[in-house]
C-alpha cells in the first residue's frame, strides 16, 4: 500500500440553506484549534498556491458548490487542507443531499495532539450528525468495507464487518463507519446508544462531550494503526459494541 503521511477528517452535516455562516465558522474554528494555523491560500489548476488576502469575505459570499472553495496554508511540507461541498446523494434511506466538510492534517507530533480539538471544532461549526478523523492508511482499509463495491460484494479486509450503503441506513445520524477520532452528535450518540456506563468504560477513558452535547470519541490512544493487533482488537471491538454503526442492525 502506497503511504500518505495524513490525517484525513470527514464531517457529515445538513446541507447549507440561505445566509449560512457554518463555512467562514469552519475554517476559522479549524485556525483556532490548531495552533500556527492559517489558512489563507488555495490552489490553480496547476496546484500553485494563491493567497487569498480577502479569504473571510470570499468565504461567505462564494457557495456555488453549496460549500466553500480549497483552502490550505502556505507550508508544503506540512500541508493543512479544508473544502466543503453538497454532496446530492443521501446519508441514509431518505435520499436527502447533505454537506460534507472535508481536511487534512500531517500525521505529525503537533497534528496528533491537535486532531481531536479540530475535529471537534468542525463537527461543532458545522452542526455534523457526524464524522471521524483518521490516518489515510488505516481510512482506506476502513473504505472497503462499505458492501457491496464497484467490483462486486464488499470483502472486508483484517476481518472486519461488511458495513452497508447510505441506503440502507435508516436516519442520518447514524454513522457509517467508525474512525481512529470520531465526532458523534447527540443525536448520532443516541441512535447507536452511547454512552453506557458499564459497556463503554474504557472508550469513555478517551472521549470529551462537546458544547452541543455530543462526543469525540477516541478508539486507541496512537493513531490508529491496523498493523498493530491491539488497534485491530479495538476496531472490532467497537463495531463489536456499537452494531447500528454502517446500518448492520437492520433486518
Amino acid at each position: 500500500m502506497i503511504s500518505r503521511n495524513e490525517i484525513v477528517i470527514s464531517v457529515y452535516a445538513p446541507t447549507l440553506v440561505g445566509d449560512e455562516t457554518r463555512p467562514l465558522s469552519i475554517a476559522q474554528g479549524m485556525e483556532r484549534a490548531l495552533p500556527g494555523l492559517r489558512l489563507g491560500w488555495t490552489t490553480s489548476e496547476k496546484e500553485d498556491l494563491i493567497p487569498l488576502p480577502n479569504r473571510d469575505q470570499g468565504i461567505e459570499t462564494d457557495k456555488g458548490n453549496g460549500g466553500f472553495f480549497f483552502l490550505c496554508n502556505e507550508d508544503e511540507d506540512r500541508l493543512v487542507t479544508l473544502s466543503g461541498s453538497e454532496n446530492p446523494l443521501g446519508l441514509a434511506a431518505d435520499g436527502v443531499p447533505h454537506f460534507e466538510v472535508h481536511a487534512s492534517l500531517p500525521l505529525d507530533t503537533a497534528s496528533i495532539a491537535a486532531a481531536a480539538d479540530v475535529l471537534a471544532a468542525i463537527g461543532e461549526f458545522a452542526l455534523a450528525f457526524w464524522g471521524h478523523a483518521t490516518p489515510f492508511n488505516a481510512g482506506v482499509e476502513i473504505a472497503e468495507q462499505t458492501s457491496p463495491t464497484l467490483a462486486g460484494p464488499a470483502c472486508p479486509p483484517r476481518g472486519l464487518p461488511a458495513l452497508r450503503l447510505p441506503d440502507k441506513i435508516r436516519s442520518p445520524e447514524i454513522p457509517h463507519r467508525l474512525g481512529w477520532l470520531n465526532y458523534w452528535s447527540a443525536a448520532a450518540a443516541k441512535a447507536i446508544g452511547f454512552p453506557d456506563p458499564v459497556r463503554d468504560a474504557e472508550l469513555l477513558t478517551r472521549a470529551r462531550r462537546t458544547p452541543s452535547g455530543g462526543w469525540v470519541v477516541q478508539l486507541t490512544d496512537a493513531p490508529l494503526d491496523l498493523d498493530n493487533p491491539a488497534h485491530l482488537d479495538s476496531l472490532l471491538r467497537g463495531y463489536e459494541r456499537f452494531p447500528e454503526i454502517g446500518g448492520r442492525s437492520a433486518p
